[in-house]
C-alpha cells in the first residue's frame, strides 16, 4: 500500500523500501505514455497524474506537451494546474518541460495571441519563418550546440542529434539560461536551465540513447543532491 509521508510522494511496499517518484502532469495535451516508458526504462517510478497533492509531493515533476499553446494553457487552467506548477517551481522541486511543455514556461506565443503562458521564465515563442525548400513543422533529427557545463547535457557529445516536432520556437530573453541551440533556418533555443527549472523543445523520450542520457541527468542531478 502507498504510504504518504510529510510532503513527499514516497511509496513504501513490502521489501522495497522508499521509492523515488516522478510526477508526469496529465492535462490531456501530452505524449504521456512515451515519457512514462522512457523513465521506466531507466528504472524510475512514474505517476501520471493531475492530482494536486501527488504533484506537490513528488520528488521531480515533468510537464510534457503536444498541440497548440492556447489549448494547452486552457487545460492547465481548467484542471487548476497553473498554481500547482508555480508552487512546484517555488519549492525548488526539479521540473522538466518537454516540447510544448518548454514553450508553456514562457510568457506568450505567436501561435495563440492574447494567451498568457506560465511566465516562469522570460521569453517569447515565435513562429519558425518559412523558407524555400524548408518544411514546417520542423520534424525529424537535428544536431545540438551544447553550452559548456550544462547539467542536463552532461555526458552528451557536442553535435548530438535529437528528435524535433514543432512549428514554433523559443527565443529566451536571457541567453545565459539557454543550455542548447539548434538551427533550422533560424537559431532555436532548444533547451533551457534555470535553477530547478529545465526544459527542452525536442523529445528526449524519442531521441534514442542521447535522450535517455538527458532524462537520466535530470533524475540524477536531484538524487545526487
Amino acid at each position: 500500500m502507498a504510504v504518504w509521508r510529510c510532503q513527499r510522494f514516497l511509496l513504501t511496499t513490502q521489501g522495497k523500501g522508499e521509492i523515488w517518484m516522478i510526477a508526469v502532469i496529465d492535462y490531456d495535451a501530452g505524449n504521456l505514455k512515451s515519457v512514462e516508458k522512457a523513465f521506466l526504462s531507466l528504472g524510475e517510478e512514474v505517476s501520471i497524474t493531475r492530482n494536486r497533492e501527488e504533484i506537490l509531493a513528488a520528488d521531480q515533476v515533468v510537464l510534457p506537451g503536444v498541440g497548440a499553446f492556447g489549448d494547452a494553457m486552457g487545460r492547465l487552467h481548467q484542471y487548476g494546474l497553473v498554481d500547482v506548477i508555480h508552487q512546484v517551481v517555488d519549492r525548488k522541486t526539479p521540473f522538466l518541460g518537454i516540447c510544448l511543455g518548454q514553450q508553456l514556461l514562457f510568457e506568450s506565443s505567436e501561435e495563440s495571441k492574447g494567451v498568457e503562458g506560465l511566465g516562469i521564465l522570460k521569453g517569447k515563442i515565435l513562429q519558425i519563418p518559412p523558407q524555400e525548400g524548408q518544411k514546417i513543422p520542423h520534424m525529424g533529427w537535428n544536431s545540438l550546440t551544447i553550452r559548456p557545463k550544462s547539467r542536463l547535457f552532461a555526458g552528451v557529445e557536442e553535435g548530438a542529434y535529437v528528435y524535433f516536432v514543432h512549428s514554433y520556437y523559443l527565443k529566451a530573453q536571457d541567453e545565459t539560461q539557454v543550455a542548447a541551440f539548434t538551427d533550422y533556418g533560424v537559431r532555436i533555443h532548444a533547451a533551457v536551465e534555470q535553477g530547478n527549472v529545465m526544459a527542452c523543445q525536442f523529445h528526449p523520450e524519442k531521441s534514442s540513447s542521447v535522450g535517455l542520457q538527458i532524462l537520466k541527468n535530470f533524475v540524477h542531478m536531484q538524487k545526487m543532491g
